[in-house]
């Protein structure tokens, strides 16, 4: 039997009581995906569980207006862990939130809750979205410096340098939480690194995902260093992605699996990674939200540039892992380009929806391409009718806004705030003089 709301909130109390903790962070996400919270005392906690906080959503990306300003935030016991980091001594711990309006609807600008309905609707089928994420990211002597912590690649295991070693402190701490990491390792740039997260709902991955966010950089801080998310740091090197495993479950049947199929997919897999290919360019804006996102989605640094799916093929943007014996759980997609700086919860919610009008609508999925798309030239990927994501944010923005499937995901008021945002954010990139610019034309005019 699930606890009850009220067993929750006791054995909450009971363990800050038993640690000692004395603060605790209540979290929550605005559109963007920027980790966002409010502190509170010990003593406060339990009328926080019992009636929530309430606070001033008009200065939050995407939130109220000013005169529809005043929010509450419910924390969710679910999510309580303590964390692992020094904050002077204190011992802290965090609770994620859902965000309603005084009256205590739902705040249609909450990302948690868009990801949290759709994950409703799926479960009225009795289905279950299991998530697998790959975290890539850089770490470097300051934000300043960009200074390298090595030049290997791939894999890499002959040293353990500064950068092997605040990756493990980061597992570790991931770990102390109850987040379950199935791999750690260098990745193919110099001062690159990945944490794989074991697949889990939807929603815990999404918050998990936070998660990683916060204490890789908080580690590295704590550490004198500096680690980032953005895709695409380094000029020449490959960029950082968010690969995202997703799969479907009825109880413990994996809806995925088929044993006679070649490639082990069920009908409904294949129409649900048919709706992925479909919807892909619609959605991109989402899972690629920044200026910097699309100039890591290029050809040639092992990120997806062309909508086609394969099994053998790492240049595919739809990857099916080849599945282990007897592993059918393990029946799963692998959609490349979403980036470690999007929003999970809005990321998945996307995900989800794509794949699922696929099934609904009987989709039916191309010919994989196991050839190095990357070295075919146009009219062989004319031939094979192999399409390409948006090129930049402005061309995503563009898709975004005519995408019924996205409005009707997002809600109509984070569909239009977040566009309105990309907007604000494309203007501003497009007016800025680059050092690029400069050295390139300066000596020419």
């Amino acid at each position: 039997m699930a606890d009850t709301k009220s067993d929750l909130k006791e054995g909450v109390l009971r363990r800050v009581r038993e640690r000692g903790i004395t603060g605790i962070w209540v979290w929550f996400i605005d559109i963007i995906g920027q980790l966002k919270g409010i502190e509170i005392a010990r003593g406060e906690l339990e009328d926080a569980l019992d009636h929530g906080l309430g606070f001033d959503g008009s200065s939050v990306e995407g939130f109220a207006r000013i005169e529809e300003s005043d929010l509450m935030a419910i924390p969710d016991p679910v999510t309580f862990a303590e964390l692992p980091v020094n904050h002077g001594g204190e011992r802290l711990a965090q609770m994620f939130c859902d965000l309603v309006t005084p009256e205590g609807e739902p705040y249609p600008g909450d990302s948690r809750q868009v990801l949290k309905r759709a994950l409703e609707q799926l479960a009225g089928r009795g289905w279950r979205f299991n998530v697998g994420a790959e975290l890539e990211y850089f770490y470097f002597g300051s934000q300043q410096t960009l200074e390298l912590f090595d030049s290997t690649g791939y894999f890499d295991a002959s040293l353990i340098n500064r950068g092997t070693l605040l990756r493990q402190k980061t597992v570790k701490a991931l770990e102390s939480m109850g987040v379950r990491c199935e791999y750690s390792h260098h990745e193919v740039a110099p001062s690159q690194h990945e944490i794989d997260v074991r697949y889990m709902d939807g929603l815990r991955m999404a918050d998990t995902v936070m998660i990683v966010r916060y204490l890789t950089k908080e580690i590295a801080r704590e550490n004198d260093a500096f680690a980032t998310f953005l895709p695409k740091p380094l000029f020449g090197q490959n960029g950082s992605g968010m690969h995202t495993h997703q799969s479907l479950f009825e109880g413990d049947k994996n809806l995925f699996y088929d044993a006679t199929d070649p490639y082990n997919l069920s009908p409904l897999a294949r129409s649900y990674i048919a709706g992925l290919l479909r919807h892909i360019r619609e959605i991109t804006l989402v899972l690629n939200q920044t200026v910097n996102s699309y100039k890591r989605l290029v050809p040639g640094y092992e990120a997806p540039a062309y909508i086609c799916w394969g099994q053998k093929n790492r240049s595919t943007l739809v990857r099916v892992p080849r599945m282990r014996v007897n592993k059918e759980n393990s029946a799963r997609c692998e959609l490349r380009s979403p980036d470690p700086v999007c929003n999970p919860y809005l990321s998945f919610a996307c995900m989800l929806a794509a794949g699922l009008r696929g099934i609904d609508q009987g989709y039916q999925l191309p010919p994989p391409v196991e050839k190095d798309i990357f070295h075919l030239d146009d009219k062989k990927r004319g031939d094979l009718e192999i399409a390409t994501l948006p090129g930049n944010l402005y061309e995503a923005i563009l898709l975004a806004e005519k995408s019924a499937l996205l409005r009707e995901t997002l809600g109509d008021h984070i569909f239009d705030k977040f566009i309105h945002n990309k907007k604000i954010e494309w203007d501003q990139y497009r007016i800025q003089v680059t050092d690029y610019e400069l050295k390139r034309y300066l000596p020419l005019f």
